[in-house]
Parts: structure tokens; C-alpha cells; sequence
């Protein structure tokens, strides 16, 4: 048996022997280092078509026995009434929580507990999305519950009830958050009569019934309205049978989709301010955007990266590291899917730089449509865009449902395949070019929420100042 000396005489050589190995070498500048080309080729997911029409995206991985799965419907609060704003989100949330016509939502809640599986559901602005996790040797029973879930749900009176409360209560203590109205009130101000700018309020959400919910979900819940994807430890014949049987009877319906009204392009600039007693002004700027059809998409990303999308770019650099007067400050364009998308930019600072820290993110902005960006600037953002892209194909669930989303947002054939290499073509003469076409500083809707009493600068040195009055979701 080794003793312990012997041990730390062995390490004690071993040590000695990798370092005089070290000191042989030659050292090696890793900035003149090269590397072979990275080459990535994105995983395959199968489609097919259920007997009722439902679309599934299938990608199997047995490195784990789990299962999940993703339900896409094109539902979404853009089509909620104006009157029952709010409803859209209660009817995801109860969906779940308010059990189903087989199975009370106690029943539900303690079998999935049991069963280490999980069922979530939630309807957002333009899509409603049930999802299900669950051990593969669990998967028939967890499939039928979130089957059941999807088809059957019973919206019992008390879950309503209580999802309502939570709701009235959230909307009470909406404005303790300072970001948060700002992120609501440039919204609003962007999406004038528009759903996409509309908020729910304790009037509207006290107006919501259970028939509400029963009859939303009635309207937009169908096979041929529903997308699934589904990763994990599965067979692929077994789990297309076994779909097959959990939908069976479903049929297909025609939907009759309410008309959503355009979107207002012709946003005037304004200063709005909301007055709140705190130490640091939360500071919201922004104008009307672009969408995923956009034919320069990949440039106005490129660009993206240099205005505000990292540590190094000319946000941050000037703000936060050569000025000091904020921890982070970005800006992009949000690329809408099925509406155009707003550019933000956006900061917080103490309220004795609110002004400067305004003025000097217009400026920047108003920078990029000046003059070329630099060669340096160009490749970091290109190498940074197309060097993180293989980080949204690192799980199984992610690749599948990303694959999904291309087919029911509408996305052209080969996007995914392609967009490293329009990443790859973008030139400054693009970028200048975009910025000019799709950057407005003198179009900017500014938010600020703070103290005004303590402001640099009075904020009508930025333009004429209508006040926000906040009030809890009234």
C-alpha cells in the first residue's frame, strides 16, 4: 500500500516533469493563433401531420429519459375584446389551474406532483402555448392529462375566481415598479389603438366571467389552429400512436379570426413623464420598427450589435464606461413576427444625469447615421452574431420548438441554414445605409420616470413634457 509521502514525492516529480516540459516550449501569442473553420450543421427535426390535421415537429434524444412538449395555437390577446382586456391571459392561466371536465384541478395537481411531470399553459399577445414534461416510463398518463388540458379544460368557478383576484392585485401594485411603467407607458405610447398597446385594468378584468374563458378558448382551441413539438426519449412510431389516440375525436374547425386593425406609423416625437419619489430616472426611447419580413433584416442586426448590443458597443462604451453614468444601457430593433416591432433604447441613471444620459443616447443614435462604422466594429459584431448562434441549438427541446416557430410564424425556407451567412455578407456600407433608412432620432418617443426635482435639467430642454398620471390599473 503507498504510503502518503510517497504519494507526494510521485505529484511532487510529476509537477516537476510538466514544467520543465512548459519551459522547452515556446510561448505562443494567442492572437496569432488559427484555428481550422468552425463548421455546425443544425439538427433535422421530422414533421408530420396527424389524422386530424394537427402539424407535430418530432426530434428525438435518448440521453436522458425525459419527454417534453410544446403546443403552439394561434390564439393571443390581439384578439380579446377591447372591453374584457385581460381576458386572452386569465383563460391560459385557468386553462391549468382550473383542472379539467375528467379530472379536478386538486386530482390534477397532486397526480402530476406524483408523477415528477409538469403541465403549464398561458396565452400570450399572438400565440397560446401549453407545454408538458414528464419521465418517459410517465408519458401515456402525463400525455392524456395535457391532452385533456388542451381539449377539455373546466375553468371551475373558484380558479377563476382566484386568478382573477391575483390579477386585480398585480394590476394594484403595477406602478411600484419604475421599469416597468416605462416599459408599459412607451408601449402604449408606440401602440396607440392598437392590442398591442392595450393593458388590462381592474375594470376590465373584474368584467371577465368564467363563460368568457370558456368561450374564448372554445373559439380558437382546434387541431388544425394547434402546432406541437415534441424532444426527448421516445420512439417515433410509438409516440405518433400515441398522439394519435390522446387527440382522437378532435376535429377540425373553421375559425373566424377577428380582424386586428394596422398599426400607426406615423408616430409624432414626444417627452412624456412620470412622476415618481426615486433615486434613479428610469429612461425609456423608441420609434416604430420593422418586422421579420424585412428585407434588411440582417444588416439592421449587424447594426444592432454596434449601437447597443454588448459590452462593447457605443452605448455602453460612452455611458457606462467613459461616463459613469449608468450599469447598462442597450438598444435594439424587437423584430415583430406578425406586426411590426419597435426600436428601443433604454438606460437608468441617477436623476442628476438624467438629462445628459438622454442627451447623450440621442446623440449616439443620431452617431450612427453619420459616418461608416469602423472595420473593427464591423468584424466583432459579425463574429460575435454568427459565433453565438450555435448556443440556440444547445438542448433538444430548444432546437425543436425553434424549428416550429419558423413554420407558424411564417418564416422563408432556409432562414435558419442562411442566416450565418447574410450575417457573413454584411458590409459597412450596409450598415451606414440601414441606420440612415431605419434609425429616427428626431422621431424618438421619450419615457422618464423619476424625480423631477432632481433632474440636471429641467426635461423640457428635450421638448414639451406631457405628464403620465399613474394610476392602479383603474
Amino acid at each position: 500500500m503507498m504510503t502518503n509521502w510517497k504519494r507526494l514525492l510521485l505529484m511532487a516529480a510529476a509537477i516537476l516533469s510538466l514544467s520543465a516540459c512548459a519551459a522547452t516550449q515556446k510561448a505562443v501569442d494567442p492572437r496569432t493563433m488559427t484555428f481550422p473553420k468552425l463548421t455546425f450543421e443544425i439538427p433535422k427535426s421530422e414533421r408530420v401531420q396527424l389524422a386530424n390535421g394537427m402539424v407535430v415537429y418530432l426530434l428525438e434524444d435518448h440521453e436522458l429519459p425525459l419527454v417534453s412538449m410544446t403546443a403552439y395555437v394561434n390564439t393571443g390577446s390581439i384578439y380579446e375584446p377591447a372591453e374584457k382586456a385581460g381576458l386572452a391571459g386569465l383563460t391560459g392561466a385557468v386553462m391549468r389551474s382550473g383542472g379539467t371536465m375528467e379530472t379536478p384541478p386538486e386530482k390534477l395537481d397532486a397526480e402530476l406532483e406524483f408523477m415528477a411531470s409538469s403541465i403549464e399553459s398561458s396565452i400570450g399577445a399572438d400565440v397560446g402555448n401549453v407545454s408538458l414534461s414528464s419521465l418517459k416510463k410517465n408519458l401515456d398518463r402525463t400525455l392524456s392529462l395535457f391532452a385533456d388540458v388542451v381539449m377539455h379544460p373546466a375553468f371551475r368557478e373558484d380558479r377563476v375566481t382566484l386568478a382573477k383576484n391575483r390579477t386585480i392585485e398585480s394590476l394594484r401594485r403595477q406602478n411600484d415598479d419604475a421599469k416597468g411603467v416605462a416599459d408599459r407607458e412607451l408601449r402604449k405610447a408606440l401602440y396607440p389603438n392598437h392590442p398591442l398597446g392595450r393593458y388590462p385594468t381592474i375594470g376590465s378584468v373584474k368584467s371577465i366571467t368564467r363563460d368568457d374563458m370558456a368561450a374564448f378558448h372554445k373559439r380558437y382551441f382546434h387541431p388544425n389552429t394547434m402546432m406541437l413539438a415534441v424532444a426527448g426519449d421516445f420512439d417515433r412510431k410509438e409516440l405518433v400512436a400515441a398522439l394519435e389516440k390522446a387527440f382522437a375525436g378532435w376535429e377540425k374547425v373553421s375559425v373566424d379570426f377577428p380582424a386586428v386593425a394596422p398599426l400607426q406609423q406615423d408616430i409624432k416625437p414626444e417627452v412624456l413623464l412620470a412622476k415618481k419619489e426615486i433615486n434613479q430616472s428610469v429612461i425609456r426611447m423608441g420609434h416604430p420598427g420593422i418586422d421579420k419580413n424585412n428585407p434588411d433584416l440582417y444588416p439592421i442586426r449587424v447594426m444592432d450589435y454596434i449601437l447597443g448590443g454588448g459590452f462593447t458597443s457605443r452605448l455602453t462604451t460612452e455611458i457606462r464606461s467613459n461616463q459613469g453614468l449608468a450599469y447598462n444601457v442597450d438598444s435594439y430593433f424587437d423584430v415583430g413576427r406578425r406586426f411590426p416591432g419597435i426600436f428601443l433604447a433604454e438606460t437608468e441613471t441617477k436623476s442628476e444625469s438624467t438629462v445628459k444620459a438622454v442627451t447623450l443616447m440621442r446623440d449616439i443614435i443620431a452617431g450612427m447615421t453619420r459616418a461608416p462604422v469602423t472595420d473593427d466594429e464591423l468584424k466583432l459584431a459579425k463574429d460575435a452574431i454568427v459565433n453565438s448562434f450555435i448556443f440556440g441549438f444547445a438542448r433538444t427541446d430548444a432546437v425543436v420548438n425553434q424549428q416550429l416557430r419558423l413554420e407558424y410564424y411564417g418564416y422563408p425556407a432556409g432562414y435558419l441554414e442562411n442566416y450565418r451567412d447574410n450575417i457573413s455578407k454584411v458590409t459597412k456600407e450596409d450598415v451606414l445605409r440601414v441606420a440612415q433608412k431605419y434609425l429616427h432620432p428626431e422621431r424618438l418617443v421619450l419615457v422618464v420616470v423619476g424625480n423631477e426635482k432632481q433632474f440636471d435639467k429641467p426635461l423640457a430642454t428635450l421638448g414639451p413634457v406631457r405628464e403620465i398620471k399613474l394610476e392602479n390599473g383603474k
